[in-house]
């Protein structure tokens, strides 16, 4: 199956909601990065996530990047949607040693590391980009982008992400939902959503049951009338190229371009994002100087 998303809005226009299977987005990061399972699950949760929040852009050109720095050994997690929810990432430790608060269960929250940040970048086309910055609740990734919601963006949000790493290391399942509520939600709202969210359980073992998207928010959402308004594809998507490449390699300098001319060797790129490598000749390199 493929990687999609899927949004919906309650009858009486209270909630919007939208959950995501991603499973094979995550797959493909882990295959990239050759991540360990604790570095998997938590890279996936901040990859879902992204999704997303990226997909909420209302710009057609925008982009999103969601980045969650804790003291935890993973170090820095980044990753960037575009407004369809397509996304890419890394983590900077991407072969920690196995974490688990107990047997078959990864523990995310001490990988990450709860003295940090969860920052959010949003590119709307505008001058600048508008960026807000939360402290870490959990380092479970879910909490905090939740934090963020009702911090940062005055939005109460329910977050929900899951990754399970299968035996031979391969993501089983990932995906999560997000459901939002709308200005001038009831207080009876809230609490039929709470109980709602309380009797679904976690995400990781719906997925595992093998619900869609679609199910999983009429399971949530049991106590409410569902309109599904639309469904859009994602997928793990990185959009380097070999002129983006040449343009950052330009910004180190004449100085430093020279020096990888003197060496008389070719050097070889690699995008952080994805797994393409990149080379470059002495000559392809003093064109780009003369470029300068």
């Amino acid at each position: 199956m493929k990687d999609y998303i899927v949004r919906a809005m309650t009858a009486d226009g209270f909630v919007k909601a939208m959950a995501i299977a991603s499973t094979n987005l995550v797959e493909r990061a882990r295959n990239i990065h050759k991540t360990t399972p604790t570095a998997t699950a938590a890279l996936g949760r901040v990859l879902t996530a992204a999704s997303m929040m990226g997909n909420l852009q209302k710009v057609e050109n925008g982009a999103l990047t969601l980045q969650v720095k804790g003291n935890g050994p993973l170090g820095t997690i980044l990753a960037t949607s575009d407004a369809v929810g397509n996304v890419r990432g890394y983590v900077h430790n991407p072969s920690i040693t196995l974490l688990e608060k107990y047997a078959g269960k990864l523990d995310v929250g001490a990988a990450v590391g709860t003295d940090g940040m969860l920052t959010v970048i949003r590119d709307l086309q505008m001058k600048e980009p508008y960026i807000g910055s939360v402290a870490l609740v959990s380092g479970e990734i879910a909490d905090d982008v939740t934090a963020y919601f009702a911090q940062s963006e005055q939005t109460p949000t329910a977050c929900a992400l899951g990754v399970l790493v299968d035996t031979d290391q391969s993501v089983k399942v990932a995906g999560g939902y997000l459901i939002q509520l709308l200005p001038g939600a009831p207080e009876e709202v809230i609490s039929r959503l709470e109980q709602g969210i309380a009797k679904a359980g976690a995400v990781t073992p719906m997925l595992s049951d093998g619900l869609t998207p679609e199910d999983i928010l009429r399971r949530v959402m049991a106590d409410f009338e569902l309109e599904f308004l639309e469904t859009t594809e994602v997928c793990y998507k990185c959009y380097c190229s070999r002129e983006r490449v040449a343009s950052t390699l330009i910004t180190v300098g004449k100085k430093d371009l020279q020096e990888m001319i003197d060496e008389g060797k070719p050097i070889t790129i690699e995008c952080q994002f994805c797994d393409t490598k990149y080379q470059f000749t002495p000559d392809e390199l003093r064109e780009l100087l003369a470029s300068l």
